[in-house]
């Protein structure tokens, strides 16, 4: 199919920051990325710029012309992600981002059909695994924070408390603290672009405080040279606080671990799922659901009937 060559809109390469090389003739492919990715907005569109650019990649390393591709070459390209030992949640998400693009060079005309429309998806296990952590667990790693550096306890205090996905704590500026009725908030960026009012506790209000000092505006939580503190160093730090306090948990913690611990020890506290839900910024219940479902998984384990009927 010809497609006319068209020079992209005014301000499309400023607008998108981030290369993403698609294999084939001309730069067709390019600018039909550039126009999908526009079409997205902060985390979503940075996750896709990256998924975009994964899947460049290997269609770089069989020689296709991406805007040649089948579904064949699609679904060669899950059997090479779950090979590669990827998630299923990982493949979902690499696939919507490949599934979205092919749809708009539809809607664009350079394309007849999406060939990754009727790829299969991966089945994501309805129940949550990991509960983050336990009360006892998660009061060891916020003393560790306290004792670690005034950083660190802002960075441990508002993942647990808050339940922040690390992008939005990275990307959290001075600037969003603000008071409501009595209330120290913290005005966040979720998915999609949404703006939520985050309640944060008394002691992790001082704590802010107390690192802040008299610093008035920038990234919330900042490197020494005043630079947001990036995903990368806000894992390595938990990890390193994992040593000593949690230290069989100090090879596997992820940040997202708080987060689960936010939502099951808050469940365990008497809130209810809908306020759960809401803190979360989970626009379906039934993602809230997985972390009440999952917080009872071990406990009613039948291996304790077992053990306490023979011992």
């Amino acid at each position: 199919m010809h497609v006319p060559e068209q020079p992209p809109a005014p301000g499309v390469e400023l607008a998108v920051s981030g290369a993403v090389a698609l294999p084939g003739e001309g730069d067709t492919a390019q600018r039909l990325a550039l126009g999908f990715l526009l079409s997205h907005h902060g985390n979503t569109r940075a996750a896709y710029t990256r998924d975009l650019a994964a899947y460049g990649v290997w269609c770089a390393g069989v020689g296709l012309d991406v805007l040649a591709a089948r579904r064949v070459h699609v679904d060669a390209y899950v059997e090479h992600l779950v090979r590669e030992g990827a998630a299923a949640s990982t493949v979902v998400r690499r696939l919507s981002a490949v599934s979205g693009f092919y749809a708009y060079a539809v809607d664009e005309g350079a394309l007849d059909r999406n060939p990754a429309a009727r790829v299969r998806r991966p089945k994501v296990g309805e129940n949550v695994q990991s509960t983050g952590l336990s009360k006892d667990e998660a009061g060891r790693l916020l003393a560790a924070a306290e004792e670690h550096s005034p950083r660190a306890a802002v960075v441990a205090n508002l993942l647990l408390f808050c339940g922040l996905r690390v992008s939005e704590l990275c990307n959290a500026q001075v600037t969003d603290l603000g008071w409501e009725r009595g209330h120290r908030v913290l005005t966040v960026t979720r998915k999609g672009g949404k703006r939520q009012r985050m309640v944060v506790p008394p002691r992790a209000g001082e704590l802010i405080d107390a690192y802040l000092a008299d610093r008035t505006d920038g990234p919330l939580v900042a490197t020494a040279t005043g630079r947001p503190l990036d995903r990368q160093a806000v894992w390595r730090l938990l990890r390193s606080l994992a040593t000593t306090a949690v230290p069989h948990l100090a090879a596997t913690l992820h940040p997202h671990d708080l987060r689960h611990a936010c939502a099951t020890l808050a469940l365990d506290a008497g809130a209810s799922l809908r306020d759960v839900q809401d803190l979360l910024g989970h626009a379906d219940s039934r993602t809230t659901r997985r972390y009440d479902r999952a917080r009872h998984n071990l406990d009613r384990s039948p291996t304790y009937a077992l053990a306490g009927l023979i011992d």
